[in-house]
Protein backbone atom coordinates (compact mmCIF):
# COMPACT_ATOMS: atom_id res chain seq x y z
CA UNK A 1 0.00 0.00 0.00
CA UNK A 2 2.89 2.36 -0.21
CA UNK A 3 2.21 5.22 -2.52
CA UNK A 4 4.74 5.43 -5.28
CA UNK A 5 6.59 8.39 -3.80
CA UNK A 6 9.86 7.46 -5.42
CA UNK A 7 8.02 6.83 -8.65
CA UNK A 8 6.66 10.35 -8.48
CA UNK A 9 10.15 11.67 -8.00
CA UNK A 10 11.26 9.63 -10.98
CA UNK A 11 8.68 11.37 -13.16
CA UNK A 12 10.03 14.73 -12.11
CA UNK A 13 13.51 13.46 -12.93
CA UNK A 14 12.28 12.53 -16.39
CA UNK A 15 10.78 15.99 -16.95
CA UNK A 16 14.09 17.56 -16.08
CA UNK A 17 16.24 15.10 -18.01
CA UNK A 18 16.15 17.18 -21.16
CA UNK A 19 17.48 20.20 -19.28
CA UNK A 20 20.31 18.18 -17.74
CA UNK A 21 21.60 16.14 -20.66
CA UNK A 22 23.57 17.99 -23.30
CA UNK A 23 24.44 15.05 -25.56
CA UNK A 24 22.40 12.27 -27.22
CA UNK A 25 21.52 9.21 -25.17
CA UNK A 26 24.18 6.58 -25.75
CA UNK A 27 23.83 2.81 -25.81
CA UNK A 28 23.71 1.00 -22.48
CA UNK A 29 27.07 -0.18 -21.25
CA UNK A 30 27.60 -3.78 -20.29
CA UNK A 31 27.97 -4.54 -16.61
CA UNK A 32 31.63 -5.34 -16.00
CA UNK A 33 33.23 -7.71 -13.45
CA UNK A 34 33.95 -6.52 -9.94
CA UNK A 35 37.58 -5.78 -9.14
CA UNK A 36 38.98 -7.58 -6.14
CA UNK A 37 40.93 -5.72 -3.49
CA UNK A 38 42.14 -6.00 0.07
CA UNK A 39 39.24 -6.87 2.33
CA UNK A 40 39.33 -6.47 6.12
CA UNK A 41 38.54 -9.74 7.89
CA UNK A 42 37.27 -10.94 11.25
CA UNK A 43 39.27 -13.43 13.36
CA UNK A 44 37.27 -16.29 11.81
CA UNK A 45 38.34 -15.24 8.32
CA UNK A 46 34.97 -13.82 7.27
CA UNK A 47 34.87 -10.32 5.77
CA UNK A 48 34.67 -7.56 8.37
CA UNK A 49 31.75 -5.41 7.26
CA UNK A 50 31.78 -3.26 10.38
CA UNK A 51 31.75 0.47 9.90
CA UNK A 52 29.61 3.44 8.91
CA UNK A 53 28.37 3.92 5.36
CA UNK A 54 26.87 6.89 3.51
CA UNK A 55 24.15 6.06 0.96
CA UNK A 56 23.14 9.60 -0.08
CA UNK A 57 22.53 9.80 -3.82
CA UNK A 58 20.49 11.58 -6.49
CA UNK A 59 19.90 8.30 -8.35
CA UNK A 60 16.33 7.19 -7.85
CA UNK A 61 14.91 3.77 -7.13
CA UNK A 62 12.99 3.61 -10.42
CA UNK A 63 14.47 4.71 -13.73
CA UNK A 64 12.98 7.79 -15.38
CA UNK A 65 11.18 6.73 -18.54
CA UNK A 66 13.43 9.08 -20.50
CA UNK A 67 16.22 6.52 -20.27
CA UNK A 68 14.27 3.45 -21.42
CA UNK A 69 16.36 0.29 -20.90
CA UNK A 70 19.62 2.19 -20.41
CA UNK A 71 21.39 1.12 -17.24
CA UNK A 72 24.21 3.65 -17.37
CA UNK A 73 25.03 7.29 -18.04
CA UNK A 74 28.15 8.54 -19.75
CA UNK A 75 30.61 10.37 -17.54
CA UNK A 76 29.63 13.62 -19.26
CA UNK A 77 25.91 13.04 -18.65
CA UNK A 78 26.52 12.22 -14.98
CA UNK A 79 28.73 15.29 -14.53
CA UNK A 80 26.08 17.52 -16.13
CA UNK A 81 23.36 16.21 -13.79
CA UNK A 82 25.54 16.54 -10.71
CA UNK A 83 26.64 20.08 -11.62
CA UNK A 84 23.05 21.18 -12.18
CA UNK A 85 22.12 19.88 -8.73
CA UNK A 86 25.15 21.54 -7.15
CA UNK A 87 24.29 24.91 -8.62
CA UNK A 88 20.64 24.63 -7.56
CA UNK A 89 21.60 23.77 -3.99
CA UNK A 90 24.12 26.62 -3.87
CA UNK A 91 21.51 29.05 -5.14
CA UNK A 92 18.88 27.88 -2.62
CA UNK A 93 21.34 28.10 0.27
CA UNK A 94 22.31 31.71 -0.52
CA UNK A 95 21.11 34.49 1.83
CA UNK A 96 17.67 35.89 0.99
CA UNK A 97 17.22 39.50 0.00
CA UNK A 98 15.34 41.55 2.59
CA UNK A 99 13.38 43.42 -0.07
CA UNK A 100 12.33 40.32 -2.03
CA UNK A 101 8.77 40.10 -3.38
CA UNK A 102 6.10 38.07 -1.62
CA UNK A 103 5.73 34.45 -2.77
CA UNK A 104 2.82 33.61 -5.08
CA UNK A 105 -0.51 32.69 -3.50
CA UNK A 106 -0.45 28.97 -2.71
CA UNK A 107 3.31 28.78 -3.01
CA UNK A 108 5.56 28.03 -5.97
CA UNK A 109 3.78 25.41 -8.07
CA UNK A 110 6.02 25.56 -11.15
CA UNK A 111 7.42 22.27 -12.48
CA UNK A 112 10.67 21.31 -10.66
CA UNK A 113 13.71 21.24 -12.92
CA UNK A 114 15.97 18.92 -10.95
CA UNK A 115 15.92 16.09 -8.47
CA UNK A 116 16.94 18.24 -5.50
CA UNK A 117 14.25 20.75 -6.36
CA UNK A 118 11.73 17.91 -6.44
CA UNK A 119 12.88 16.84 -2.96
CA UNK A 120 12.49 20.41 -1.75
CA UNK A 121 8.90 20.52 -3.00
CA UNK A 122 8.24 17.06 -1.59
CA UNK A 123 9.24 18.32 1.86
CA UNK A 124 6.89 21.27 1.82
CA UNK A 125 9.02 23.66 -0.20
CA UNK A 126 5.99 24.93 -2.12
CA UNK A 127 4.86 26.73 1.04
CA UNK A 128 8.05 26.57 3.07
CA UNK A 129 7.69 23.36 5.13
CA UNK A 130 11.42 22.68 4.85
CA UNK A 131 14.18 24.78 3.37
CA UNK A 132 17.41 23.37 1.96
CA UNK A 133 19.21 23.78 5.29
CA UNK A 134 17.40 20.66 6.49
CA UNK A 135 17.91 18.55 3.37
CA UNK A 136 20.83 16.30 2.45
CA UNK A 137 19.49 14.41 -0.50
CA UNK A 138 22.85 13.59 -2.03
CA UNK A 139 25.02 15.18 -4.71
CA UNK A 140 26.16 12.25 -6.85
CA UNK A 141 24.65 9.56 -9.03
CA UNK A 142 25.12 5.93 -7.99
CA UNK A 143 28.37 4.43 -9.30
CA UNK A 144 28.73 0.63 -9.48
CA UNK A 145 31.80 -0.99 -11.04
CA UNK A 146 32.80 2.43 -12.34
CA UNK A 147 29.47 2.86 -14.13
CA UNK A 148 27.15 5.80 -13.50
CA UNK A 149 23.68 4.31 -13.06
CA UNK A 150 20.32 5.66 -14.26
CA UNK A 151 18.41 3.86 -11.48
CA UNK A 152 18.89 1.63 -8.46
CA UNK A 153 16.62 -1.04 -9.98
CA UNK A 154 18.54 -3.14 -12.51
CA UNK A 155 15.95 -5.82 -13.25
CA UNK A 156 13.51 -5.64 -15.05
CA UNK A 157 15.66 -4.09 -17.80
CA UNK A 158 13.52 -0.92 -17.83
CA UNK A 159 14.57 -0.25 -14.23
CA UNK A 160 11.02 0.00 -12.93
CA UNK A 161 8.91 -1.92 -10.42
CA UNK A 162 6.88 -4.58 -12.28
CA UNK A 163 3.15 -4.21 -12.76
CA UNK A 164 0.99 -4.98 -9.76
CA UNK A 165 -1.49 -7.83 -10.07
CA UNK A 166 -5.20 -6.91 -10.17
CA UNK A 167 -5.89 -8.77 -6.92
CA UNK A 168 -3.13 -6.78 -5.19
CA UNK A 169 -4.63 -3.50 -6.40
CA UNK A 170 -8.00 -4.55 -5.03
CA UNK A 171 -6.43 -5.61 -1.72
CA UNK A 172 -4.65 -2.29 -1.36
CA UNK A 173 -7.73 -0.25 -2.26
CA UNK A 174 -9.80 -2.12 0.31
CA UNK A 175 -7.16 -1.49 2.98
CA UNK A 176 -6.85 2.22 2.21
CA UNK A 177 -10.62 2.61 2.47
CA UNK A 178 -10.39 1.88 6.19
CA UNK A 179 -6.81 2.72 7.24
CA UNK A 180 -3.92 5.12 6.64
CA UNK A 181 -1.18 4.31 4.16
CA UNK A 182 1.53 2.36 6.07
CA UNK A 183 4.33 4.15 4.22
CA UNK A 184 3.61 7.45 6.01
CA UNK A 185 5.79 9.41 3.66
CA UNK A 186 5.36 13.09 4.33
CA UNK A 187 3.22 13.78 1.26
CA UNK A 188 0.97 10.71 1.58
CA UNK A 189 -2.77 11.07 1.77
CA UNK A 190 -3.78 10.68 5.36
CA UNK A 191 -6.51 8.07 5.11
CA UNK A 192 -10.20 7.91 6.01
CA UNK A 193 -11.66 9.59 9.08
CA UNK A 194 -11.51 6.35 11.07
CA UNK A 195 -7.72 6.35 10.71
CA UNK A 196 -7.53 9.26 13.18
CA UNK A 197 -9.31 7.64 16.11
CA UNK A 198 -6.21 6.94 18.18
CA UNK A 199 -2.40 7.23 17.93
CA UNK A 200 -1.81 3.53 17.27
CA UNK A 201 -3.83 3.74 14.08
CA UNK A 202 -1.33 6.16 12.62
CA UNK A 203 1.51 4.68 10.52
CA UNK A 204 4.80 3.72 12.16
CA UNK A 205 6.89 6.34 10.35
CA UNK A 206 4.46 9.13 11.15
CA UNK A 207 4.92 8.23 14.82
CA UNK A 208 8.72 8.20 14.38
CA UNK A 209 8.90 4.50 15.18
CA UNK A 210 10.26 3.43 11.78
CA UNK A 211 11.98 5.39 9.03
CA UNK A 212 9.89 6.42 6.04
CA UNK A 213 10.69 5.39 2.47
CA UNK A 214 12.08 1.94 3.44
CA UNK A 215 15.26 3.41 4.88
CA UNK A 216 15.18 0.60 7.44
CA UNK A 217 14.23 -2.04 4.89
CA UNK A 218 14.55 -4.61 3.83
CA UNK A 219 15.36 -3.70 1.17
CA UNK A 220 17.09 -0.80 2.85
CA UNK A 221 17.09 2.20 0.53
CA UNK A 222 18.31 5.80 0.47
CA UNK A 223 15.69 8.16 1.90
CA UNK A 224 16.64 11.02 -0.46
CA UNK A 225 16.07 13.53 2.30
CA UNK A 226 18.52 13.45 5.21
CA UNK A 227 20.09 11.08 7.78
CA UNK A 228 21.91 9.03 5.15
CA UNK A 229 24.14 6.85 7.32
CA UNK A 230 23.96 3.12 8.00
CA UNK A 231 26.21 1.35 10.51
CA UNK A 232 27.07 -2.36 10.68
CA UNK A 233 28.12 -4.13 13.89
CA UNK A 234 29.18 -7.74 13.41
CA UNK A 235 29.78 -10.82 15.54
CA UNK A 236 30.05 -14.46 14.58
CA UNK A 237 26.39 -15.20 15.31
CA UNK A 238 24.65 -11.85 14.83
CA UNK A 239 24.92 -8.84 12.55
CA UNK A 240 23.21 -5.55 13.38
CA UNK A 241 22.47 -2.77 10.90
CA UNK A 242 21.73 0.58 12.54
CA UNK A 243 19.91 3.10 10.36
CA UNK A 244 20.46 6.78 11.17
CA UNK A 245 16.93 7.65 10.05
CA UNK A 246 14.72 7.13 13.13
CA UNK A 247 17.32 4.91 14.87
CA UNK A 248 16.08 1.64 13.31
CA UNK A 249 18.14 -1.42 14.25
CA UNK A 250 17.90 -4.61 12.20
CA UNK A 251 19.12 -7.83 13.79
CA UNK A 252 20.29 -10.59 11.43
CA UNK A 253 20.65 -14.05 12.95
CA UNK A 254 23.42 -15.98 11.24
CA UNK A 255 23.00 -19.62 10.13
CA UNK A 256 19.53 -19.75 11.68
CA UNK A 257 16.08 -20.79 10.51
CA UNK A 258 13.10 -18.51 10.08
CA UNK A 259 10.63 -17.99 12.90
CA UNK A 260 7.15 -19.55 12.59
CA UNK A 261 4.85 -17.71 10.13
CA UNK A 262 2.67 -16.60 13.06
CA UNK A 263 5.48 -14.32 14.32
CA UNK A 264 5.62 -11.10 12.28
CA UNK A 265 8.02 -8.17 12.59
CA UNK A 266 8.10 -4.60 11.30
CA UNK A 267 11.35 -5.27 9.40
CA UNK A 268 10.67 -8.96 8.91
CA UNK A 269 12.67 -11.91 10.20
CA UNK A 270 16.21 -11.80 8.79
CA UNK A 271 18.60 -14.75 8.73
CA UNK A 272 22.06 -14.64 7.21
CA UNK A 273 24.69 -16.88 5.70
CA UNK A 274 28.01 -16.44 3.92
CA UNK A 275 28.51 -17.29 0.28
CA UNK A 276 32.25 -16.77 -0.12
CA UNK A 277 32.88 -13.15 0.81
CA UNK A 278 29.26 -12.11 0.31
CA UNK A 279 26.81 -11.85 3.20
CA UNK A 280 23.42 -13.14 2.04
CA UNK A 281 20.40 -12.11 4.11
CA UNK A 282 17.01 -13.78 3.63
CA UNK A 283 13.98 -11.98 5.11
CA UNK A 284 10.36 -13.10 5.47
CA UNK A 285 7.59 -12.76 8.12
CA UNK A 286 6.78 -9.10 7.47
CA UNK A 287 3.94 -7.40 9.30
CA UNK A 288 0.98 -5.67 7.69
CA UNK A 289 2.08 -2.45 9.42
CA UNK A 290 4.73 -1.80 6.75
CA UNK A 291 3.70 -3.37 3.39
CA UNK A 292 6.66 -2.27 1.26
CA UNK A 293 5.47 -0.79 -2.05
CA UNK A 294 2.04 -2.34 -1.55
CA UNK A 295 3.29 -5.88 -0.86
CA UNK A 296 1.37 -8.51 1.11
CA UNK A 297 2.23 -11.07 3.76
CA UNK A 298 4.21 -13.16 1.26
CA UNK A 299 6.90 -10.51 0.74
CA UNK A 300 10.34 -12.11 0.46
CA UNK A 301 13.58 -10.11 0.23
CA UNK A 302 17.09 -11.43 -0.40
CA UNK A 303 19.99 -9.03 0.14
CA UNK A 304 23.64 -9.47 -0.79
CA UNK A 305 26.39 -7.42 0.89
CA UNK A 306 29.70 -7.72 -0.98
CA UNK A 307 32.74 -5.86 0.41
CA UNK A 308 34.80 -3.83 -2.05
CA UNK A 309 38.51 -3.26 -1.90
CA UNK A 310 38.10 0.43 -1.03
CA UNK A 311 36.19 -0.30 2.20
CA UNK A 312 32.74 0.26 0.70
CA UNK A 313 30.02 -2.33 0.08
CA UNK A 314 28.07 -3.32 -2.99
CA UNK A 315 24.48 -3.78 -1.82
CA UNK A 316 22.19 -5.83 -4.07
CA UNK A 317 18.62 -6.91 -3.31
CA UNK A 318 15.87 -9.02 -4.83
CA UNK A 319 12.20 -8.49 -3.98
CA UNK A 320 9.45 -11.00 -4.68
CA UNK A 321 5.83 -11.45 -3.73
CA UNK A 322 3.77 -13.65 -6.02
CA UNK A 323 0.58 -12.17 -4.56
CA UNK A 324 1.58 -8.61 -5.49
CA UNK A 325 3.81 -8.30 -8.57
CA UNK A 326 3.92 -10.02 -11.94
CA UNK A 327 7.59 -10.93 -11.40
CA UNK A 328 10.47 -10.48 -8.93
CA UNK A 329 12.63 -7.36 -9.22
CA UNK A 330 16.17 -6.43 -8.21
CA UNK A 331 18.39 -3.44 -7.57
CA UNK A 332 21.84 -2.46 -6.38
CA UNK A 333 23.83 0.54 -5.23
CA UNK A 334 27.03 1.29 -3.34
CA UNK A 335 27.33 1.91 0.37
CA UNK A 336 30.31 4.28 0.59
CA UNK A 337 32.60 4.01 3.61
CA UNK A 338 32.25 7.08 5.82
CA UNK A 339 34.02 8.55 8.84
CA UNK A 340 30.97 10.58 9.89
CA UNK A 341 29.29 10.04 13.25
CA UNK A 342 25.71 8.91 13.74
CA UNK A 343 23.82 11.10 16.19
CA UNK A 344 20.58 10.47 18.04
CA UNK A 345 17.44 11.17 16.05
CA UNK A 346 14.51 12.14 18.27
CA UNK A 347 11.88 13.51 15.93
CA UNK A 348 9.00 13.42 18.46
CA UNK A 349 10.84 15.07 21.31
CA UNK A 350 8.74 18.16 22.15
CA UNK A 351 6.79 17.57 18.94
CA UNK A 352 3.06 18.24 19.21
CA UNK A 353 2.24 17.19 15.64
CA UNK A 354 0.59 13.86 16.46
CA UNK A 355 -1.69 15.27 19.13
CA UNK A 356 -2.55 18.14 16.79
CA UNK A 357 -3.42 15.66 14.02
CA UNK A 358 -5.82 13.79 16.30
CA UNK A 359 -7.35 16.92 17.83
CA UNK A 360 -7.81 18.33 14.33
CA UNK A 361 -9.77 15.22 13.42
CA UNK A 362 -12.01 15.67 16.47
CA UNK A 363 -12.62 19.28 15.46
CA UNK A 364 -13.57 18.21 11.93
CA UNK A 365 -15.97 15.61 13.34
CA UNK A 366 -17.56 18.25 15.59
CA UNK A 367 -18.05 20.58 12.63
CA UNK A 368 -19.68 17.80 10.60
CA UNK A 369 -22.02 16.95 13.49
CA UNK A 370 -23.08 20.58 13.83
CA UNK A 371 -23.79 20.79 10.11
CA UNK A 372 -26.04 17.72 10.29
CA UNK A 373 -28.12 19.39 13.04
CA UNK A 374 -28.89 22.38 10.83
Amino acid sequence: MRTRVLSGLALSFAVAAGAWLTEPLSAQSAVGPRRAGTIARMPDGRPDLQGTYDVATITQLERPVEFGDRLTLTDKEAATIEEFERQWNERMAAPLAGDRAAPPVGGDTSVPKSFLETLFRFGGGVVGGYNTFWLAGGTQVVTVDGQKRTSIIVDPPNGRIPSMKPEAKQRNSAFLARAANPSANESDTSGPASAFDNPEQRPLAERCLLGFGSTSGPPTLPNYFYNNLKQIVQTKDTIMILIEMVHDARIIRMNATHLPPSIRKWMGDSIGRWEGDTLVVDTTNFTGKTQFQGSGENLHVIERFTPLGNGSINYRFMVEDSSTWERPWSGEYTWRASSENIYEYACHEANHALSNVLSGARFTEKQAAEQRKK
